[in-house]
């Protein structure tokens, strides 16, 4: 491994290493993603060496189109079909049932595999220029806040990778919505994301939620505890939460409205225009801004249960203290 990672913007440069088995950090218009050769058993071992992540927690396959899709599973139900024609490329991943060129080690022993074709243009043109999938988790130690910037991956992970291709800061700034069909052809949402739920009913009609997974999850990103900033974060009415608290030692997120008692360079307001796309951007970034912050504690309020609160919501109680 490199002292340090070179952030750069050469898509050749990415795909010489990723052609020679490396892990390279790239852009999605999701998050910043830790990708491998999808084919190759020893570079998908190198992700989960490098974000210490257990063996039993699937990754996603990233593609440039939808119709190379065919190429890497066994068929795509009809209303899977629909959501991807509709919704990618974009913040959708679809479960389908895998053919044997996917390693094992990719979906965990699943006879499933989770396929995104990500909107970014620079990882598209990555992609194209590729003769495999890339096998692509959050670019993070294992647990810790997703990276939507170029410095976030340098910063958690840049003695362990060689190169960070750096596209700008993420336009969505969630993870995936991941979906699949269960066995009466309804479908599932196995990890909430950015598409909202809203937005698939309106394709599909109604949707199944699935909870989350402590273990051997079908899906990535199914695990009750995640995303989680090493300051201890805790939920629920800040205005009270906070009304006993070392002004100066406490952080807050807020959906879109500043606290006048807590120092204001510990807060994180959202979206100040209660905008959700907004929202979902600067969680993240926020998140980890806080865990850099000479604090003991973050208070965080929940959003509204609606459009992308809901995937909101569901990162920030995993990040919770329980």
């Amino acid at each position: 491994m490199s002292e340090s990672s070179f952030i750069g913007h050469s898509i050749d440069i990415a795909a010489a290493l990723l052609r020679k088995g490396e892990a390279v950090a790239i852009p999605t218009e999701t998050v910043y993603g830790l990708g491998a050769n999808a084919l190759n058993v020893s570079a998908v071992a190198k992700i989960f060496q490098i974000k210490q992540r257990p063996t039993f927690d699937p990754l996603i396959i990233h593609l440039p189109s939808f119709h190379k899709v065919i190429d890497y599973v066994e068929d795509i139900p009809e209303k899977l079909s629909l959501l991807a024609e509709k919704f990618t490329p974009g913040p959708l991943t679809i479960l389908l049932k895998k053919k044997d060129i996917i390693p094992d080690m990719v979906t965990s022993g699943s006879p499933y595999v989770a396929v995104r074709i990500p909107a970014h243009p620079i990882t598209k043109t990555l992609l194209e220029n590729l003769d495999f999938p890339l096998a692509a988790p959050s670019a993070n130690p294992f647990g810790y806040i997703s990276p939507t910037t170029a410095q976030h991956v340098a910063d958690q992970l840049g003695n362990k990778i060689f190169y960070i291709l750096d596209g700008g800061p993420c336009d969505v700034g969630l993870e995936s919505t991941i979906v699949g069909v269960n066995e009466h052809n309804e479908i599932e949402v196995f990890r909430k994301g950015g598409l909202s739920i809203e937005n698939i009913s309106a394709v599909v009609g109604k949707v199944i939620i699935r909870d989350i997974s402590n273990s051997n999850p079908e899906a990535p990103g199914m695990l009750t505890s995640h995303y989680a900033p090493k300051v201890p974060m805790i939920l629920g009415d800040i205005r009270t939460l906070s009304a006993t608290s070392d002004p100066l030692r406490t952080g807050i997120i807020a959906f879109n409205n500043f606290l006048p008692v807590i120092s204001s360079k510990h807060q994180i307001v959202l979206t100040p225009s209660g905008n959700f796309q907004e929202a979902a951007k600067n969680l993240f970034a926020g998140m980890r801004y806080l865990d850099g912050c000479d604090i003991d504690v973050i208070y965080a309020e929940l959003m509204p249960e609606t459009n992308l609160g809901i995937a909101i919501n569901d990162r920030l109680r995993r990040a919770a203290v329980k």
